[in-house]
């Protein structure tokens, strides 16, 4: 089983409970990890046997669009479209911070981390 991961892609998103959250935004990291059987790419060489990191971003951009209100709803949105898009993985992890979170406090980030296998 090998791991391929992409880290803190910087995403500017509406996600959050408050109404203000959907209006002004904020800045977001997500860090996806994945895993599957890349025996096959590792001898061939070829794109079509591997994991295709750039399907990964792409899934993350699209799924971070979507307005939710709780990070667990749209790292649980990236975790499914995963599976759908790249049929050779079969483990996922993903985090997703809310940067600065508007808590009343001085906290750098929030984040959800979430996991599933195929």
């Amino acid at each position: 089983m090998s791991t391929i991961r992409l880290k803190n892609i910087k995403i500017y998103a509406f996600h959050g409970c408050l109404l203000e959250e959907g209006q002004i935004g904020s800045d977001y990291l997500v860090n996806l990890s994945v895993r599957g059987n890349l025996n096959k790419a590792i001898k061939s060489d070829e794109l079509k046997d591997t994991i295709d990191y750039v399907v990964l971003q792409k899934i993350v951009v699209e799924e971070m669009e979507i307005r939710s209100k709780l990070l667990e709803h749209v790292g649980q949105r990236i975790i499914d479209k995963v599976f759908i898009k790249a049929p050779l993985v079969n483990c996922v992890k993903v985090t997703v911070a809310k940067v600065n979170p508007p808590i009343g406090g001085d906290v750098a980030e929030v984040n959800v981390t979430l996991s599933a296998k195929r």
